[in-house]
């Protein structure tokens, strides 16, 4: 293994077996949906079918980028992809860096013929961009799984931790517009679990970016991670002190939402389950991102990871049906009640 593929495998185990949980919360808790005790539905009624950039979901749900690239995290994206498929859900694979590296030996579109229905996202590291990425090899991650996008996701602080972090973000903006420009397949740009504002989403908006997941904090905090990974004292000492780092999942929703009111909006970070899913989509997401969950089920089996999904998707559906919604679209225009605190 070279040291990429090392690190890699060493973020599965940390992310299995620590608490790896930022100390924030998402902020989803702060907010209810106001029963209807007649609700004048049927639960058999409620529609949880969607469309995102033009593609068709069965439920608003993607799984997260996670891993890829080892021989592990391959296992686990093919138990995600054929979870995914009998779902009708979308998924995005882990950084593609590792494969664009090495020369992809498997099966070019293995993923694909897995999972040939469902929305299949790329994903490059964008700091790439500014270590000899270009156009090119974010094609070439697009093709090698034959996806449907490609998200470039951002995460300067992880970056920050890492003793071989790559931290020169300056002018990637301008990358990232190249890469919006001329690539042919939308773009999404992500966080990893620290946020992104309104001024940094209309940043990503001018560079031409198709949709934004916001990945606030609240879920897997990626400086825990790093600090499990740390092997000198100063590293670790310092990585503990991020722990509660971020913008909360629910305040970036509503900031971007506030500022840019119609565009494609994705909400990862924190969200467990269909509750969770229901209140980002009410307060302006329009699909929801799962990772860690995801994680663990797919390293189990396929069994779990569809026993997951499923179980989201009825609790999804019985909270919009104890809220009187009968659709997803019903679902985006209900308004949420904040607690008093």
């Amino acid at each position: 293994m070279n040291k990429t593929e090392v690190r890699k495998d060493q973020h599965i185990t940390i992310n299995l077996e620590q608490n790896v949980n930022s100390a924030l919360t998402t902020g989803l808790e702060d907010y209810v949906f106001n029963h209807q005790a007649l609700p004048e539905i049927d639960l058999q009624q409620v529609n949880t079918e969607t469309t995102f950039l033009g593609k068709n979901l069965k439920i608003p749900l993607l799984i997260s980028s996670m891993t890829g690239g080892t021989d592990r995290g391959d296992r686990i994206n093919c138990a995600l992809a054929e979870a995914a498929q009998v779902s009708g859900i979308a998924m995005g694979v882990g950084s593609q860096r590792l494969q664009l590296e090495k020369g992809e030996k498997k099966p070019k579109g293995l993923l694909r013929k897995i999972a040939p229905g469902i929305p299949l996202y790329a994903n490059i590291g964008a700091i790439q961009l500014k270590n000899g990425y270009g156009v090119d090899e974010c094609q070439r991650a697009v093709d090698m799984i034959e996806a449907d996008g490609l998200i470039l996701h951002l995460n300067p602080l992880q970056e920050a931790l890492q003793p071989e972090g790559q931290t020169n973000f300056s002018g990637l903006v301008r990358k990232i517009e190249e890469v919006c420009r001329v690539i042919e397949v939308p773009v999404i740009v992500k966080e990893v679990g620290w946020g992104i504002n309104l001024e940094t989403a209309k940043k990503l908006i001018q560079c031409g970016v198709s949709a934004i997941d916001v990945a606030g904090a609240g879920g897997t905090s990626w400086s825990e991670v790093e600090k499990h990974r740390s092997v000198a004292d100063q590293h670790y000492r310092i990585a503990s002190k991020f722990r509660d780092w971020g913008i909360p999942t629910a305040e970036c929703i509503n900031e971007i939402r506030l500022g840019l009111p119609k565009f494609p909006l994705i909400a990862s970070g924190g969200l467990r389950g269909g509750l969770e899913l229901a209140k980002a989509i009410a307060l302006g997401a329009n699909i929801g991102g799962i990772a860690g969950p995801f994680l663990s089920a797919a390293n189990r089996s396929v069994e779990s990871v569809l026993t997951l999904i499923q179980e989201i998707e009825l609790e999804l559906r019985i909270t919009m049906f104890a809220a009187g919604v009968v659709d997803i679209q019903s679902l985006a225009n209900t308004p949420l009640v904040r607690k008093s605190k």
